[in-house]
């Protein structure tokens, strides 16, 4: 039997997504984001409202997109529930560092080990920001030994809207575009 909840935004997982990026005084700014995604090969799409940070993509075209985890959880919760037009000591509140991005005019995030460095794509009048992702950049102390990133060793938090909660990422259960391949 099921049970029926209506319209919900319930797309599961959820990422948590923190978006950095310069006001026009050139003042560092991050803000917590769930709703957003691969858009295509080399893109990212997030649905932001209008507040500070669709300001600051607006004005520098750019912005980076870091990853929330279990280690800076109560971080990535404090930048998505005070604005920084209200607090403007935010980020020093927060505990994050930043320093420029090598690819794009935004900050690295230096407490979160993996950046997206995005160029803005394209600003929709519903609110959604496609950013092209220009570079990728993680820190050594979560890279396996093949030197790729290892999700494992970033203890990657999601967004519960189901039950307004973070969650952190499981173990590895299988291998992608393999072992459907059994079912053959």
């Amino acid at each position: 039997m099921r049970k029926n909840f209506g319209k919900q935004t319930w797309v599961l997982p959820q990422p948590v997504l923190i978006i950095g990026t310069y006001d026009k005084e050139g003042n560092a700014d991050a803000m917590n984001a769930a709703w957003g995604g691969v858009y295509d090969a080399n893109k990212i799409v997030i649905s932001l409202s209008p507040h500070r940070t669709t300001e600051n993509i607006k004005l520098h075209k750019a912005f980076t997109v870091s990853f929330g985890d279990v280690e800076h959880l109560l971080a990535s919760d404090y930048v998505g529930i005070v604005s920084a037009k209200k607090e403007p000591k935010k980020m020093e509140k927060a505990g994050i560092h930043t320093h420029p991005a090598e690819h794009v005019h935004a900050p690295i995030l230096e407490e979160f080990p993996v950046t997206l460095e995005c160029e803005l794509e394209k600003f929709n009048e519903d609110g959604n920001v496609v950013g092209k992702i220009v570079n990728v950049s993680a820190e050594e102390s979560v890279l396996g030994e093949d030197g790729k990133i290892d999700l494992g060793k970033l203890d990657l938090i999601i967004f519960d809207p189901v039950d307004a909660a973070y969650r952190r990422v499981g173990e590895k259960v299988g291998n992608a575009f393999s072992d459907g391949k059994k079912l053959m």
